[in-house]
């Protein structure tokens, strides 16, 4: 214990990393990387698969590659749960980060050199496993760097997201342009690059993080590794016969994953409120949860349509054409990530002025659903339009509509989490928020095969109605809700 307080002692005292402990510098590198090569691949995944084969790509067909691609999403978020009990049981938050940046880059270096479809599986369940593990537990180191008291916390953690926010600009921009110039495989090498080159410096800086980074909180007793070793075993057979025999197949990939979320959510669910440990107050606020999980869900089926009806948007509808200069089409990710780095530090402010004052968690959702409704309404004055035909400036609009309701309902997402979380499951309250994500981005895969790019309104006048009235539904349970909530805001 002497050990750590001295840590701690040091880390109070060490302001070289513009006013935070040197050792973020460490964490905010791997993770600026590992963003830069996550969000870089990402930005052209889609154009990949339904590409033809003569312009580079696969030549899968739209609506089983946008199924795929949410499928991917979900499973990102599914893996942060077995990265959280990986390093809760057996190797601690430290260790299981840095296996999981060397998955990443293998997972890049597969879809850089391995052919066709073989190439994109093994691919990304490697770059959905390991960033699933880096994203569960590197808000947890950055969080043993501080001690109780040291009020520079807070802005260690913008700090942090702010690396996570440049790693999400610059990706799509430098796999964008290589893929537009020299090909997907070169774009693809450049994402195990840049996870490798985080890589390097975080294997230098690892050795100076606090020895609470690496401790095991609930270790694994030796007597369960076999029973546990089993399960992992099955559950990869069980994957294995499924996708032999036709169950599971590209074309529902996305329901899949769906049901499997929606599945393990309600389980979660139950498993909590049906618990003796917790007492009628914590049960009352994991209650409370339910409707905002609800909305969340909503929320991310249509923010991480980014990534597959956007992608089509650019390629079909969007003018690129600046100066003379025809923008790669993923580089439209990039444009959000900026609005965050902008507007993040207002709406900080924002709430740290209004204090007491600042809305509830139930009005932020619900606000955060309405805008993302407005944001979906905002396409149609360019919908069923010619190709090439919605402004550029149309589409930086509606992405900075995009991340004004982003900051209304993700950072206030996790903190109220963990405020309803009870003691005994504090983990497993986290992990259901990381479900709600994990199905709304499964649910925005399977949506966008209905997309039709000759018969849009239909389209967007119905989802952006949808996310508009959960947001008014929430709103009017805003009462009852606070009232399970117990006291917390």
């Amino acid at each position: 214990m002497t050990t750590v307080r001295g840590e701690r002692a040091r880390g109070d005292k060490d302001t070289r990393f513009f006013g935070q402990p040197w050792e973020l510098a460490h964490i905010f590198g791997v993770e600026m990387w590992e963003r830069f090569s996550f969000y870089g691949m990402q930005g052209i995944l889609l154009i990949y698969m339904y590409f033809s084969v003569a312009d580079g790509g696969l030549g899968i067909d739209k609506g089983i590659a946008t199924g795929i691609v949410g499928a991917y999403g979900g499973t990102v978020y599914l893996a942060t749960i077995l990265g959280a009990w990986l390093a809760d049981r057996l190797l601690g938050s430290e260790r299981v980060l840095y296996l999981s940046a060397w998955v990443i880059m293998a997972g890049h270096i597969a879809l850089a050199v391995l052919p066709n479809v073989w190439g994109l599986g093994v691919g990304l369940i490697l770059v959905a496993i390991g960033s699933g593990g880096l994203k569960a537990n590197a808000t947890a180191v950055v969080g043993t760097l501080y001690g109780p008291q040291d009020v520079r916390r807070d802005a260690g953690f913008s700090l942090f997201y702010l690396g996570i926010n440049l790693g999400a600009f610059l990706g799509p921009l430098i796999t964008g342009i290589l893929q537009d110039k020299v090909g997907f495989h070169w774009a693809f090498g450049a994402a195990a690059i840049g996870m490798a080159l985080g890589l390097i410096q975080y294997s230098f800086g690892r050795k100076q993080l606090p020895e609470s980074a690496k401790v095991v909180a609930n270790p694994l007793p030796r007597n369960r590794y076999a029973m546990w070793i089993g399960i992992a075993a099955a559950g990869v057979v069980l994957i294995v016969v499924l996708v032999l025999t036709g169950v599971i197949r590209a074309d529902n990939l996305a329901g899949v994953v769906i049901l499997v979320t929606a599945v393990s959510a309600v389980a979660f669910f139950f498993v909590i409120i049906s618990s003796r440990q917790i007492s009628s107050e914590s049960r009352s606020r994991v209650v409370s949860f339910i409707p905002l999980f609800i909305v969340n869900v909503g929320f991310w089926s249509l923010y991480q349509q980014q990534f597959t009806v956007l992608t089509i948007y650019s390629d079909e509808r969007l003018n690129r054409d600046v100066f003379g200069f025809t923008m790669p089409i993923s580089w439209i990710n990039s444009i959000a990530p900026i609005f965050v780095i902008l507007l993040s530090g207002t709406f900080a402010a924002i709430w740290t002025k209004l204090g007491a004052k600042a809305p509830s968690a139930p009005v932020k959702f619900s606000l955060g659903a309405m805008i993302m409704g407005l944001a979906f309404l905002l396409f149609l004055p360019w919908a069923n339009g010619a190709p090439n035909s919605t402004p550029l400036l149309a589409i930086v609009l509606i992405l900075f509509v995009f991340t004004v309701a982003e900051l209304f309902i993700s950072p206030p997402g996790l903190s109220v989490t963990t405020k309803l979380a009870p003691e005994k499951f504090h983990t497993q309250m986290v992990s259901l928020y990381f479900l709600s994500v994990a199905l709304g981005t499964a649910i925005a895969g399977w949506l966008a095969q209905f997309y039709d790019p000759s018969n849009e309104v239909p389209y967007f006048t119905i989802l952006g109605a949808i996310a508009i009235v959960m947001g008014l539904a929430l709103l009017a349970a805003t009462k009852p809700v606070l009232a399970l909530m117990k006291g917390v805001r």
